[in-house]
């Protein structure tokens, strides 16, 4: 089908994220770097821990073309109420708090999800579908339609090569060793 065809030659370096004060950066500026997109949220449990992991993967692969590349979403139980210029002074002194600063860039505010979805979200979900067909407890979920692919949670991860193709998608509870494990290989 056309749509399929206009796909298979789409890479991330067609789309463009906000940064946080408002700069629309393209992402081919990440040409050649093994990237790791993450919806993030600031107000929940799990928030330390992974930003924390997120910080170590960036300490583990510095040297090597690696980055993590972060979104804010308010999608998920409204975690993220805060407005873009307030995100880094909430993860510096919130949470995690404790003078946390982000060793990888942290974009503007998107919806993930639903009818006013990020199209960079879109390609992500098309491009690798979301295996678990379990979808959660729908109150929590501030978007519609709801769909299969749809991101579940917060801390989603997709892995995308050094070409700019999305290779693997992890959901919150995926073990970061594995991620850790699946970027080496790209690497190398």
């Amino acid at each position: 089908s056309d749509a399929a065809r206009i796909m298979a030659n789409q890479s991330i370096y067609d789309f463009s994220a906000e940064t946080l004060d408002g700069q629309v950066v393209p992402l081919s500026n990440y040409k050649g770097k093994v990237l790791l997109i993450v919806n993030e949220v600031i107000i929940c449990r799990s928030t330390d821990i992974q930003y924390h992991r997120l910080n170590a993967l960036m300490e583990m692969f510095s040297d090597l073309s690696f980055t993590v590349l972060g979104f804010s979403c308010n999608q998920f139980g409204l975690q993220s109420p805060e407005v873009n210029h307030e995100t880094l002074n909430i993860l510096k002194y919130v949470r995690p708090g404790g003078g946390f600063v982000p060793k990888f860039p942290v974009f503007a505010k998107v919806e993930v999800n639903g009818l006013n979805e990020e199209p960079l979200f879109t390609y992500l979900k098309e491009s690798l579908p979301f295996v678990n067909p379990v979808i959660g407890d729908i109150k929590k979920f501030y978007w519609s339609p709801i769909k299969v692919n749809d991101i579940r949670w917060n801390f989603e991860k997709f892995l995308i090569t050094a070409e700019g193709m999305p290779f693997k998608r992890y959901e919150l509870h995926c073990p970061i060793e594995e991620v850790e494990k699946d970027i080496a290989e790209l690497l190398c």
